[in-house]
């Protein structure tokens, strides 16, 4: 059965994380995604444990791509590009806005030979404001967009998020455009540009943050790991580690009361609703921690579990990666790789019952595909020679 988005053809002309997980995810779901590189490549090619121009950074993000070097620094490789956008469906760049159209190579020049392509542009800032020159970094969207301000513990120095959540959130608001752009082009039978950005995704993922702002509470700040809106929701302290425990309604709540022998507190009036409970949330997370610090983890988990109270262990990686849930939904993958050897991935989260995403494949070598690619769009080899020889592929 063919794959859900097989037939498409996407050029990603993009690199290190937002782009080229927004392409990679195109290709697990069955796109023919052509990688273009610069003659150095990628940078993430240069990561730790990188053999040569192959690395594991650059494998967990490109799997499944074809990659070409073009320098599109050069005429030719300019024209090589542009001859490669009219039989595409897609393309994705993050370069600094003004640039793809330095190059004669933005949307509305390409769009003007193909109007069917869809056209992603991902930058730190967007194409439009009076910041929209800036680069775009995942730290510095982070700062910017106010995650760092409300991350970590209260009164402490700003933290940013654990993973790149800009980052990735752009490569996801990314393909959430591409996707609706493309079912808009089955009813329009026309392409439009696509536009996000790390700001941007930081910004919308704010939620319940924007939420406390606008309704008047106060400027949101950090919580540690308390939820702004619902108590008790966060880490809890035990006699050798902490736990996760969710008791985030009126029902959950009495039976957390009862289960720690405390039935008592769903009277007292700073814990009878919810707004009082986030109002009040560090006495009560305290008085929870008072009893939670006299046993071990495993024996909390076991207790909530047994009274269906949300809860769950803080996992390092290790212990991710060999939890049977995780494996169960195969979350690794397993793959062979030219220079790096045996590699395990992450698999992917979207679950299709008739056309599954294809994850196990490695990631291209440099340039590894240039040739094939360019003979498939109609080079001929003498073409292709000539091009080498300009420095305009590699």
């Amino acid at each position: 059965m063919p794959s859900a988005l097989d037939g498409l053809r996407v050029l990603d002309v993009t690199q290190v994380m937002a782009g080229p997980y927004c392409a990679m995810i195109l290709v697990d779901l069955g796109a023919t995604v052509i990688k273009v590189e610069p003659p150095a490549g990628d940078s993430t090619r240069q990561m730790p444990g990188a053999s040569g121009t192959d690395s594991p950074s650059f494998n967990a993000v490109n799997r499944g791509k074809r990659s070409i070097v073009l320098n599109l620094k050069t005429a030719e490789g300019r024209g090589v590009f542009a001859r490669l956008a009219r039989s595409s469906d897609i393309l994705i760049e993050n370069y600094r806005p003004g640039v793809m159209a330095s190059l004669g190579l933005d949307y509305a020049a390409l769009s003007a030979a193909n109007p069917r392509l869809i056209y992603a542009s991902i930058s730190g800032y967007g194409q439009t404001g009076p910041q929209r020159g800036k680069g775009g970094f995942d730290l510095i969207a982070q700062g910017v967009s106010g995650i760092m301000s409300i991350t970590g513990d209260a009164g402490g120095p700003p933290v940013k998020a654990g993973v790149p959540v800009t980052d990735l959130g752009a490569g996801l608001f990314a393909l959430v455009g591409i996707l609706a752009a493309l079912e808009h082009r089955h009813r329009s039978g026309v392409g439009q540009q696509v536009d996000t950005s790390l700001v941007d995704a930081g910004v919308a993922l704010s939620v319940w943050e924007a939420t406390e702002y606008f309704s008047g509470i106060g400027v949101p700040s950090a919580l540690g790991s308390a939820h702004r809106m619902n108590a008790p929701y966060q880490a809890m302290r035990c006699a050798d580690g902490y736990i996760t425990l969710g008791a985030a309604n009126e029902r959950l709540f009495r039976r957390l009361c009862d289960v720690l022998g405390h039935a008592e507190w769903t009277a007292d009036p700073a814990f009878a609703d919810n707004a009082s409970r986030v109002a009040h949330r560090a006495a009560l997370a305290a008085r929870i921690e008072a009893i939670t610090v006299t046993q071990p983890r495993a024996h909390w988990l076991a207790l909530l579990e047994a009274n269906d109270i949300p809860c769950g262990p803080i996992n390092d990686y290790a212990q991710v990666f060999a939890d049977p849930q995780v494996l169960a939904r195969e979350m690794v993958v397993e793959t062979e790789h030219p220079t790096l050897g045996h590699l395990r991935t992450l698999g992917s989260p979207i679950k299709l019952g008739s056309t599954p995403p294809e994850v196990s494949r490695r990631a291209p070598q440099l340039g590894e595909h240039t040739d094939e690619v360019l003979q498939e769009a109609g080079f001929s080899s003498d073409e292709i020679a000539t091009l080498r020889a300009a420095g305009a592929i590699g």
